[in-house]
């Protein structure tokens, strides 16, 4: 099934990997959002849990293992056309998580992939949304 003008949801998984006062946040290489900041993620394979879909997605896209926490929120994110057809429909579950390591690498989906200070982040061209989850992931964090 296409990503683009599909015939139901896809369903996707996002990580806010945090460490201290930072987030991991990747550079979108494709489309939807290309170019903005975002959190690592992707999309579920058939047969594949959400827990086992964002771990490897992570390693994919930032070379590193993850300690998954908890679900930190939940999103649909749908974009539509000039005409008004759904272009791109996702469900997004996304986890708070940890990392078993700091040395992060872009893979092939990211254009970049860094460490930035979570007050700095709305410093850049980031996802709609991305902040919000990022503070409910930290609401989470200070509940564990």
């Amino acid at each position: 099934m296409s990503r683009e003008y599909p015939d139901y949801p896809r369903v996707g998984v996002g990580a806010v990997i945090l460490h201290e006062d930072r987030v991991l946040l990747v550079r979108r290489g494709q489309s939807p959002s290309f170019g903005k900041w975002s959190l690592p993620g992707g999309l579920v394979e058939l047969g594949e849990t959400t827990r086992e879909a964002i771990a490897r997605e992570i390693m994919e896209e930032c070379g590193i293992k993850i300690r998954i926490v908890d679900v930190a929120g939940m999103l649909d994110r749908i974009v539509k056309d000039d005409v008004g057809r759904v272009r791109y429909h996702y469900v997004l579950v996304d986890y708070l998580a940890y990392p078993d390591s700091m040395d992060v690498v872009a893979g092939s989906d990211a254009g970049d992939a860094q460490w930035v200070e979570i007050e700095r982040v709305t410093e850049l061209d980031t996802t709609q949304g991305l902040l919000d989850m990022i503070r409910r992931a930290e609401a989470l964090r200070r509940t564990r």
